[in-house]
């Protein structure tokens, strides 16, 4: 990664919460989390590249973690003290690496769902978590690259989804994340690249709330698995009734279980703690 060279800002007078979405969508996901946490906090919820109102991804598609990581890296050193990160499936994964690389600027890390493939192929590529990811990847690259932008969508949003979800969209919707699905199969692409092992997952010094849906994809229950017993101060989660979607689908639930997190981080820095 490039030196950040950001100035910062001046010291906040409020936790600062630097909240990063999933693919295909944007930062407007994280509306009720901003209405959780009301004016306590100091929400920033960017675009990633590609999405939403962020520029548009040109560079080959292994880089894009990278890209991302240094985007969000960016904002954090411009908030002007330690931020708390959030994220959901790529986003969450995003989140953990800001953490990784920059821990000096991370107070502490939410995560729902973040999607480490490497990580999941590393362990075992031939077990069915694995090889679903990688026949969804598979299928995906197929479709984009003969410009069937719209099939490739509905394969990706029914898997996470974990129903026919495509087929409840209005036109708009389906038009809006089949657009993106060039930026998404980067996504995979970049995230099947990088370097990120599970050992490096027992560096994060800062707490980590890992949350997982109780009804979610076998892959990623079994990321879950595998990366968080290495967090030497991680706190995980199982949020009944709910998918990869679920910072989606049960916005407000999940919100809250982030918000609680967040307060106490606020309340009494890890730091405190571990001299008390």
């Amino acid at each position: 990664m490039r030196n950040l060279k950001l100035a910062p800002r001046a010291v906040p007078t409020k936790p600062v919460v630097l909240a990063v979405h999933s693919s295909a969508g944007s930062g407007g996901q994280w509306a009720a989390l901003r209405n959780e946490l009301g004016d306590a906090f100091d929400l920033l919820t960017p675009d990633l590249l590609g999405q939403g109102h962020a520029p548009a991804w040109t560079g080959p598609r292994g880089d894009i973690v990278p890209a991302d990581v240094e985007r969000v890296a960016r904002m954090a050193t411009n908030a002007g003290g330690r931020v708390h990160l959030v994220g959901h499936s790529y986003g969450g994964f995003v989140a953990l690496r800001v953490a990784l690389e920059h821990a000096s600027l991370v107070a502490s890390v939410a995560v729902y769902e973040p999607v480490a493939l490497r990580v999941l192929f590393d362990y075992n590529a031939r077990h069915q978590p694995a090889v679903e990811v990688a026949e969804l990847a598979r299928t995906m690259a197929r479709d984009v690259g003969i410009d069937a932008d719209s099939r490739a969508a509905s394969r990706f949003v029914n898997y996470w989804s974990g129903s026919d979800q495509w087929a409840r969209l209005t036109p708009d919707q389906r038009s809006a994340i089949a657009a993106r699905m060039p930026v998404v199969l980067s996504h995979f692409v970049s995230l099947t690249r990088d370097e990120t092992s599970r050992a490096d997952f027992a560096k994060l010094p800062m707490p980590v709330l890992y949350l997982t849906g109780g009804s979610t994809r076998a892959s990623t229950r079994r990321i879950a698995e595998i990366v968080t017993p290495s967090m030497p101060h991680v706190e995980s989660v199982r949020m009944e009734g709910m998918g990869h979607l679920g910072p989606i689908t049960h916005a407000t639930v999940v919100a809250k279980r982030l918000a609680r997190f967040l307060r106490e981080q606020a309340a009494a820095p890890f730091e405190q703690r571990k001299a008390a």
